[in-house]
């Protein structure tokens, strides 16, 4: 049953056609992820869908009764009102506490909020969050999604994407995730040139099937071509004495990919990269940092030890909050540590991509403040001059001519990457590199920095671009230290999903307000992630606990010690992938075992009410 229906739809903003003649329903318990490129209409197809917009021409026709939730990228949220009003509403506090679903929701997305705080004092990324729990919440047959990713890191985006899919609602979500797009979209809509073009699955299915369709197309632009010439020819010679029939190779999708070399040359590029860096990029020796200066704000490094080398490319994950920024402004030297020293390459040319936006002077064209830079740049074995990387990134012809002055954020964003990226750096620090960037344009981006050699590290909540470009993941678990994750992303929500990771999503304020519900443990048992001691414990019983909780503690700072040493001896065999592997697998037996300490730990902790 199809709960939104369009036919023959236009709509246009100026002289630009977005939409033109689209035809398209949406049906109960769909769920469609909306690409394209930026401002081509997406936005605009989910506002005519929603009802927020009437089309120029064409009609659009709900079930009578239909509810539909609507995420617009812009929040109305009314300063003054508190978040436990906009969220909650007029539902008594026994009511929703007792609610596991909403509890979840509460904790997931805005658990380090005050509830009676006025929207007004939060943050965009707090007031986006505001708004994504307050729509889930509710009960909806149609859920439209605008970007719902936006200001939420890869925990929360991963807990949003399972609840989507579980969810029985309708789903029609605009982003630039791609990975989240694979895990909640059974079906993907294109909108390009004013056209709505139709796959089933997620993101790779459409990948496969856009590649098929444009295999398709060529074939038969090829035939056309064959018969044209066939004619013309006949026309120069009379009737032909013989026919033949255009030949072209039919293949399935896995064909398509079947000869092309690896994404990225590694050892090739590591081998560039160490001779343009030198054995020495960046050593970190007994560093302590704390986010906001010396003994102040929360601690990220606790007397670390860690070397970046040459040809590193290094994904660094964490919860907001965890100071992965604060890690990279310390490798920029923008920070300095509270104790310890940062030794820095001599031969490195950094290249640092902040969340802020660098001033260029808003007077000169974007080609202008571009070729200012430099006009041409070696990526990998291939000179690019700066128009053909405008190109790559979105600028097309007189997009190039634009004022800097007229850019949008997204496109301020993309030309401050390439400036960066033409001052020919050997080490990149790259933070939230893909915000306001369509999936096209990060296809491009990627595509770069496969060639480029030298040392990454990257800061994103971008989990397909994080895995994309980098080869290995470490964290900020809370601890001070820098965990490597061997096994990426998913290892990552792992631990924070056992609770062996120290940082906390839940905070304490909403938290803490769900925690004290009066109905709540009599509802489900207690909140998860609290804990009451044994009641009744002998002296005895206390003191011997202490030491097994002291002699735990003794052991994973022994696991700790070794695991520094394993990432320095790593670090030091950089170019020695046999002995590479070799560490690795010692790593990865230190981490199950801290893994199983720390549980203990936990357990023993729960007993004594610590």
């Amino acid at each position: 049953m199809n709960l939104v229906n369009l036919e023959s739809v236009s709509h246009a903003y100026g002289p630009k056609p977005l939409l033109s003649d689209v035809s398209l329903g949406v049906e109960a318990g769909e769920r469609i992820g909306v690409v394209g490129r930026n401002g081509g209409g997406k936005t605009t197809l989910l506002s005519v869908i929603a009802g927020a917009v009437q089309p120029d021409k064409g009609r659009v026709t709900h079930n009578r009764g239909l509810r539909v939730g609507f995420l617009s990228q812009q929040d109305t949220l009314d300063a003054g009102t508190a978040v436990r009003e906009i969220v909650l509403g007029e539902r008594a506090e026994h009511e929703w506490a007792g609610d596991q679903r909403v509890r979840e929701i509460l904790a997931n997305l805005i658990g380090d909020l005050d509830l009676d705080a006025r929207a007004g004092d939060l943050s965009g990324g707090e007031r986006r969050r505001t708004a994504l729990a307050q729509l889930l919440i509710d009960d909806h047959d149609l859920i439209m999604l605008d970007e719902p990713t936006n200001h939420l890191d890869i925990e929360a985006i991963a807990w949003l994407a399972g609840h989507l899919a579980a969810s029985k609602s309708a789903l029609v979500a605009v982003t630039h995730d791609r990975w989240f797009l694979d895990a909640v979209s059974s079906r993907t809509w294109e909108v390009v040139d004013g056209r709505v073009e139709r796959y089933e699955g997620g993101y790779a299915a459409y990948v496969l099937a856009k590649a098929e369709r444009a295999r398709i197309a060529q074939a038969a632009e090829e035939r056309r071509q064959n018969l044209m010439r066939k004619e013309i020819a006949w026309l120069r010679r009379g009737p032909p004495a013989r026919t033949s029939k255009p030949k072209f190779r039919i293949e399935a999708a896995q064909a398509l990919i079947a000869n092309e070399p690896p994404a990225r040359e590694t050892v090739e590029l590591m081998k560039f990269a160490a001779a343009r860096l030198g054995r020495t990029v960046y050593d970190l020796e007994d560093v302590t940092l704390h986010a906001g200066g010396p003994d102040s704000g929360p601690l990220v490094l606790d007397d670390l030890t860690w070397q970046f080398g040459p040809g590193d490319r290094i994904g660094l994950i964490g919860v907001n909050g965890s100071g992965k920024s604060s890690v990279l402004r310390l490798l920029a030297g923008t920070v300095v540590p509270d104790s310890g020293r940062v030794i820095k390459g001599k031969t490195v040319r950094l290249a640092h991509l902040s969340q802020e936006l660098a001033e260029v002077d808003p007077a000169r064209r974007v080609l202008e403040s571009v070729e200012e830079v430099r006009k041409y740049l070696q990526v990998g074995k291939r000179e690019w001059t700066a128009s053909q990387l405008l190109e790559r990134l979105g600028f097309k012809g007189e997009a190039q001519w634009k004022v800097v002055g007229d850019l949008s954020g997204g496109e301020r964003r993309r030309l401050q990457l390439l400036r960066l990226l033409m001052d020919d750096p050997n080490v990149l620090l790259l933070d939230e590199p893909t915000n306001d960037l369509d999936i096209e344009t990060l296809n491009e981006l990627e595509d770069l920095l496969d060639a480029w050699p030298g040392t990454l590290v990257l800061v994103s909540h971008d989990r397909y671009f994080l895995e994309r470009v980098t080869d290995r993941c470490v964290a900020l678990l809370g601890d001070g230290k820098l965990s490597l994750l061997p096994g990426g992303v998913d290892e990552y929500l792992e631990r924070r999903a056992a609770g062996t990771a120290l940082t906390a999503r839940l905070g304490t304020s909403a938290n803490a307000t769900i925690a004290q519900a009066p109905s709540v443990a009599a509802a489900s048992g207690g909140v998860a992630g609290t804990s009451t001691p044994d009641e009744g414990l002998s002296a005895k019983e206390e003191r011997e606990l202490r030491k097994e909780l002291n002699r735990l503690e003794r052991q994973l700072d022994k696991l700790s010690d070794q695991e520094s040493r394993l990432h320095a001896a790593m670090a030091d065999a950089a170019s020695d992938y046999e002995k590479l592997g070799s560490l690795d697998a010692q790593l990865r037996e230190i981490n199950t075992q801290k893994d199983t300490i720390e549980a203990e730990w936990l357990e023993v902790a729960d007993r004594l009410g610590d």
